[in-house]
């Protein structure tokens, strides 16, 4: 992957993760983050990074728990967001724009660095892992949650067939939510992996709401209808209802979509300058 077709990457990955409502996305997000938080056991005065933070839904929680939390994200808007929403609920956290495989703090800076439905986007997953190790303390801990298959790997799905092919293949980032993959990716820099499988769930009023509420939020979908022919667009609205009427479990009205997730939780193996030896 050439340096110059990174820094595109990247300059696109920020405009596209700019583009949307993203508080309502937050909200549907908000109960992994919660789920997270809980596994890991933080607790008061805990020096906690939230990596690819969104608008804080990991952070806040980490911090409602007495934690002392940094929150960064490679996206101007998150962190606007994020910092806002911080103020209103009076919380002292420190926002900061960073790229999750290059973070800007000092090795072994961290009790607990953690991200949640974020990291797991970054292009290069090796580099990710190495990231989130170097920064946590040899004692402390690296916990991930990530989206494995479900309907939300199946939209992505129609996404990637209906845009423009990228010039290199990039790993999906529904690939962390693979347990042998995670296991994989995470065994080299830790003592120790548990892996644990959620589902998150998403209901709807009906088609027509959940239709809305992606073309409103879901900042890919609103990529694509502003770079792409309208034509374009059209058929991925009509792939997309077919997609949440065949995924639909619910049983009376309404739509229920399910995504499996998992809840990643690892030991540091080494001091974080043996990490990069």
């Amino acid at each position: 992957m050439s340096e110059e077709f990174l820094s595109q990457l990247k300059a696109g990955a920020r405009w596209m993760w700019s583009l949307g409502d993203y508080t309502r996305v937050a909200r549907m997000l908000e109960p992994g983050a919660i789920e997270l938080a809980s596994a890991i056991g933080i607790s008061p005065r805990l020096r906690v990074l939230d990596v690819a933070a969104g608008n804080g839904n990991f952070a806040l929680e980490a911090a409602r728990r007495g934690a002392d939390v940094v929150a960064s994200d490679m996206t101007q808007r998150m962190v606007e967001l994020g910092r806002l929403r911080s103020e209103a609920e009076g919380r002292a956290i420190v926002w900061t724009i960073a790229d999750a495989e290059s973070l800007p703090f000092p090795d072994a800076s961290f009790d607990m660095v953690a991200s949640v439905f974020g990291a797991q986007f970054a292009p290069r997953p090796e580099l990710v892992a190495l990231e989130l190790f170097r920064v946590a303390r040899p004692d402390g801990l690296v916990a991930m949650a990530a989206y494995g298959e479900g309907f939300l790997s199946r939209y992505a799905g129609l996404l990637t067939q209906l845009s423009r092919p990228a010039p290199v293949s990039l790993p999906s980032p529904f690939a962390w939510g693979d347990a042998e993959e995670a296991r994989r990716r995470l065994t080299p820099h830790a003592t120790s992996v548990e892996l644990h499988e959620r589902v998150l769930t998403m209901r709807f009023g009906s088609v027509a709401d959940c239709l809305e509420f992606w073309a409103e939020t879901n900042p890919p979908t609103i990529a694509l209808k502003t770079m792409a022919p309208a034509e374009v667009y059209e058929q991925l609205m009509t792939k997309a209802r077919g997609l949440v009427e065949e995924s639909n479990a619910s049983a009376g009205g309404g739509v229920t979509l399910t995504n499996r997730y998992l809840l990643m939780l690892a030991r540091p193996r080494r001091s974080p300058s043996a990490l990069r030896s």
